[in-house]
């Protein structure tokens, strides 16, 4: 007899109100969570969503995060008592749409944000899933920012006039010689925003985006069944969690073996 001969029995059995055992039950409810209808693509296409919506969500926020991080640090390293210099006056209303910014973001709840974006500002979108990343990015802009400011205002000053003594200009001095350094340190910070930026994709489901945690959704409207669709959904981020801390455990210790040479 097949697995499916199986549950088909015990499934009716359970529908007569017969007695089954707890492990019979719990192969129906199993069966039906994750193998029936091959209900296993969608938690499959839903991991596949939910890494699209990371990656995208990712680039946004650290191209976003490192254009504000410089501007505020170029801002803070500007030598008081020189009055109104022209990169003092291009840089003040540059420095004080990033302080809103970054403020405003880290004020406000990202559920509140997604539903802004979701059913305020892109109400007439068919995609809120890519409305979603594009909220989710936005967001860890702003984290992003602070992170990799901390970074590039722990350094020595002197990097920074070692480059400019080399001939090299704002911002090949940061690109060559001051990012290349702070990398290093902000490397598990970076990491660790990943990994929230990761497990914070389940809510998109607030405003419609399909991802694992929609895919759950869909299964439970259908089976009555909670516990099974939410536990794997838990064990899938789990196990996408502990893939990329390790990944991001290896690139820690290369950039350490690296330095000792």
């Amino acid at each position: 007899m097949q697995w499916a001969d199986y549950y088909a029995q015990w499934k009716t059995i359970m529908q007569g109100g017969g007695d089954v055992t707890f492990w019979q039950e719990f192969f129906v409810k199993f069966y039906q969570a994750f193998i029936e209808a091959d209900r296993w693509k969608q938690y499959l296409n839903g991991v596949g969503t939910t890494l699209l919506v990371t990656a995208v969500a990712l680039c946004i926020g650290v191209v976003l995060g490192m254009l504000v991080a410089v501007v505020r640090t170029a801002y803070d390293q500007q030598r008081p008592g020189q009055g109104l210099t022209p990169g003092r006056v291009l840089l003040w209303p540059l420095n004080l749409v990033c302080r809103v910014y970054t403020t405003v973001i880290r004020g406000t709840p990202m559920m509140v944000q997604l539903m802004i974006m979701g059913f305020v500002i892109f109400k007439s979108s068919r995609n809120l899933t890519m409305v979603g990343a594009l909220t989710l990015g936005i967001n860890s802009g702003a984290y992003v920012s602070e992170i990799v400011r901390g970074g590039l205002m722990s350094l020595d000053p002197g990097q920074m006039e070692a480059g400019r003594s080399l001939g090299l200009n704002y911002i090949q001095t940061m690109r060559f010689i001051v990012i290349p350094q702070a990398f290093k340190a902000i490397l598990p910070a970076l990491g660790n925003e990943f990994i929230i930026l990761l497990k914070d994709t389940s809510l998109l489901n607030v405003i419609g985006g399909k991802e694992l945690v929609y895919a759950a959704n869909g299964i439970m409207n259908r089976t009555w069944e909670q516990m099974f669709p939410l536990m794997g959904v838990a064990l899938i981020y789990l196990v996408l969690v502990m893939i990329f801390t390790w990944l991001q455990g290896r690139l820690e210790r290369r950039l350490r073996q690296s330095d000792r040479r």
